[in-house]
């Protein structure tokens, strides 16, 4: 007799992790906004000032590969949980070191801010395990939807707090945000806690079932997607497949440019066109939500067209409208541009996860943790890049450095091309 209990379902699967990443991406938000208020206090060098805010997204981008493999291991509930939880450690002992020293007693407190930043991170690495968790509870027909609302929704957050944190700023004071975001964070990891529930074969599994049985019971449950192996076993098997490193360059343009942007642009708008601090903070809120919000239909379009098809055309609409900014000194056409590179990124952003089931069944979390991961990394690099092009050319350069997105777009539409529209026909 099947004494089997099955818990939750793709809906409840979905909230859960879409709830737990636009939490978990909440963590980093502050750092930011932050980082001009500590270097008031404590004088730091401008490379110590990039490394500040910088590491929050080092850790949380590079933790994704293997918490994102962990998924085809345990489900994914637990490695969620354990990073949230990290991130509330961080955040807590943020607040602690600025409630106790800020801001006459910062000397010395540098590296322990670091340490404390890296843990904040950690957050953010919840977004390959979600994504490997929302493959899991979903057929493939569905999957560019169901992941289109998990990483638009929980990417949503990069956009609102644009315009939250600011306003939080002003009216609490600086330390006082910190005490309420620890709390925000608390509240996060609670509520994934209570509604979050692993698909049904690590269900299965956990109560005691051969991997055969809680296969076929899942299989009768609705469940099409399986892990091959362990964490270990999932990031070699994912390696090993070429198309796993082809969707990571293409995520690495258009998520690791979405993020470069969200961190770049209020820049650009106050040393390209002379906006204020709000007005560029505002410009910046609206295109980093159009762009996660985006990932919804264009996950939805890739389940109906075919997620290479929505790539190719997100990546050549990229490279065409960067080219157009990086000419343009008008304050309506660059609005514009934004705007439609917004449309880019999200629809790409959608692809490129509805891609990873398709090409890489076997080892989704794994190849959910490279994509995502390595993907994420170029938020982290972008930035210095663009940088450097201003350094090159003077203010020109805060124009012309669209240019690079020209670049990586014409050398992505020819991997995606070459690498799978090729590849594939001619197998």
């Amino acid at each position: 007799m099947n004494t089997a209990k099955i818990s939750g379902s793709p809906v409840r699967g979905l909230t859960a992790a879409t709830i737990g990443f636009f939490f978990g991406s909440a963590a980093i938000s502050l750092f930011g906004p932050s980082a001009t208020k500590l270097n008031e206090v404590m004088d730091l060098s401008p490379s110590m000032m990039g490394l500040l805010v910088a590491i929050p997204t080092l850790s949380g981008s590079l933790l994704r590969i293997p918490f994102g493999a962990s998924v085809d291991e345990n489900g994914g509930r637990k490695s969620f949980l354990l990073l949230m939880i990290l991130s509330v450690i961080g955040l807590a002992g943020l607040s602690i070191l600025l409630g106790t020293h800020y801001p006459s007693n910062m000397q010395g407190t540098y590296w322990l801010i670091l340490v404390f930043g890296c843990l904040s991170g950690c957050g953010v690495a919840t977004f390959s395990v979600g994504a490997g968790q929302s493959s899991y509870w979903f057929p493939k027909n569905k999957q560019g939807f169901a992941l289109g609302i998990f990483g638009g929704l929980g990417t949503l957050g990069a956009g609102v707090f644009a315009i939250v944190l600011p306003l939080l700023l002003h009216s609490v004071g600086f330390v006082s945000a910190y005490y309420i975001w620890t709390a925000f964070m608390i509240a996060g990891t609670i509520l994934y806690f209570i509604i979050s529930c692993n698909a049904y074969h690590f269900q299965f599994r956990k109560q005691g079932y051969s991997e055969e049985a809680s296969k076929a019971m899942a299989i009768e449950a609705g469940q099409e997607l399986f892990p091959a192996g362990n964490m270990k076993q999932s990031l070699l098997l994912s390696a090993r497949i070429p198309e796993t490193w082809i969707l990571v360059i293409a995520y690495f343009v258009t998520f690791g440019g979405f993020m470069a942007l969200t961190a770049w642009l209020p820049t650009y708008w106050q040393k390209a066109h002379g906006l204020s601090v709000t007005q560029a903070g505002l410009f910046t809120s609206v295109y980093a939500c159009l762009a996660a919000l985006l990932r919804i239909p264009g996950g939805n379009l890739a389940d109906k067209i075919g997620g290479l098809k929505v790539s190719l055309f997100a990546i050549s609409l990229l490279g065409t409208v960067a080219a157009v900014m990086a000419f343009s000194s008008n304050l309506a056409v660059s609005g514009l541009c934004t705007l439609i590179i917004a449309v880019a990124f999200g629809l790409n952003n959608a692809a490129i996860m509805k891609l990873v089931p398709v090409y890489v069944s076997k080892s989704v979390g794994g190849a959910s943790g490279w994509v995502g991961g390595l993907g994420a990394f170029g938020g982290f690099v972008i930035p210095p890049v663009l940088g450097k092009v201003v350094d090159t050319m003077g203010a020109t350069g805060y124009y012309r450095g669209f240019l690079i997105f020209s670049l990586f777009s014409v050398i992505v539409m020819l991997i995606l091309y070459f690498g799978l529209v090729v590849r594939n026909k001619n197998k």
